[in-house]
């Protein structure tokens, strides 16, 4: 069953391409593919076309919002959920961090992230916990003096999590898995939900 829609604006890509670069992690001849790009969205398409699918992953994972990141991560996440022991505590963590989304206030990005390191760190609904948290202003715990993430922190996190939600189960799905991906990231950046179904074991 698909999420309630969280009341998402339209977040669009943020165009500092100049910030973004240094963390997509290419190889030249994907860098010589960005070179003269002034958009986000254009640099995304000049990716795919060239089937650089993870990279074009990472760019939308630093270009969308903080907050529309982490919901796109979610719903990568539902699409290819794990099916095994630790469902439950995936879930339950995917839930938390969706939760964030819907309100983010210190409380639930802390909720989050404590649900992720009871499961262990081990899955990709995990990083969507470190994502939400490391939207705050702080990585410390209450009470102690705050250190605030680096900028690209989150898309760090949501990165490692879209990779590790088309890697499960058999490798043949994983481009297919990255296109779904890459459409409802282009949904969110235009202000829609980029809702994506559960695939059946």
């Amino acid at each position: 069953m698909t999420p309630s829609a969280p009341g998402i604006s339209a977040g669009k890509f943020r165009n500092d391409l100049a910030r973004i670069r240094p963390h997509l992690d290419l190889e030249a001849p994907g860098a010589a593919l960005l070179e003269g790009c002034a958009e986000t969205a254009d640099a995304l398409g000049r990716l795919e076309q060239a089937g650089l699918l993870i990279e074009a992953t990472r760019l939308v994972a630093h270009a969308l919002p903080p907050r529309e990141a982490v919901w796109w991560a979610c719903a990568c996440a539902r699409h290819t959920a794990p099916f095994g022991d630790n469902r439950a505590a995936e879930a339950k963590v995917r839930e938390l961090a969706e939760e964030w989304v819907r309100r983010q206030t210190d409380a639930q990005r802390r909720a989050a992230m404590q649900a992720a390191e009871a499961a262990g760190m081990r899955g990709a609904e995990d990083w969507a916990a470190v994502a939400a948290f490391w939207s705050g202003d702080s990585m410390t715990p209450i009470d102690t003096p705050k250190v605030p993430p680096q900028p690209h922190f989150t898309g760090l996190a949501v990165a490692g999590y879209v990779a590790l939600a088309a890697a499960r189960g058999p490798a043949t799905q994983r481009d297919a898995r990255l296109q779904r991906f890459l459409a409802s990231a282009r949904e969110i950046a235009a202000g829609g939900v980029g809702r994506l179904e559960e695939e059946v074991p």
